[in-house]
């Protein structure tokens, strides 16, 4: 004799398809809450690099600094031990293409104490004239840039610094007027304020 199961009653469903979106939801708040997890991971991670990456890298270990010529967007030469007693300060950058990079020339250039301490300033790009000089002229910047094939940068140890590879960073390098380097600083967040790069300057040349 065969026992046939009684079909479940209409309550029995009920509670059936509600024990089943019970589960479906509690796995979907699960996932959610993993996925949640992961997100906040990688944006503390990302943010951590940010920060830990945009910390500026200085050093101040002395040494003759390397002598060199360039030519200018001017059209002239500039040899760096011709400008002795003075002291020099190099701001090696991205050049063409880098608007913070030009901003920050002109906001130096805006700044009278550079002139009044006898500190020389020259910017350094690995470009052409033809290159920059539309960046320098959308900034109002007026010194002569420099322009480097990378020997010079190579010599100072600047290249590789920023966000593209081969390519100085944002960075400056302090030459006393007897020729002797007495500081380097880079700055990956693009930006140091005029004043506070000009304190540090003639705090280390005193």
């Amino acid at each position: 004799m065969t026992t046939t199961n009684p079909a479940p009653s209409r309550r029995e469903q009920l509670k059936a398809r509600q024990e089943a979106e019970t589960r479906r939801d509690t796995k979907r708040r699960t996932w959610s809450r993993i996925i949640g997890g992961v997100v906040t991971l990688i944006v503390v991670v990302v943010v951590g690099y940010g920060l830990w990456t945009a910390i500026p890298e200085q050093g101040d270990t002395q040494r003759v600094a390397p002598d060199f010529t360039l030519t200018t967007t001017a059209g002239a030469t500039v040899t760096l031990s011709d400008l002795r007693p003075s002291p020099v300060l190099i701001y090696f950058n991205e050049g063409a293409g880098c608007a913070s990079c030009t901003m920050q020339m002109a906001e130096i250039e805006k700044n009278p104490g550079f002139a009044e301490a006898g500190i020389q300033v020259l910017p350094i790009v690995m470009n052409s004239a033809e290159q920059i000089l539309p960046d320098m002229q959308q900034f109002g910047v007026t010194t002569p840039y420099l322009l480097d094939d990378g020997t010079v940068s190579k010599a100072y140890d600047v290249l590789d610094k920023g966000m593209h590879p081969g390519m100085p960073g944002h960075g400056f390098v302090l030459i006393d007027g007897e020729g002797v380097q007495r500081w380097y600083g880079n700055y990956p967040s693009m930006w140091l304020d005029p004043q506070e790069l000009l304190d540090e300057v003639t705090t280390r040349l005193r």
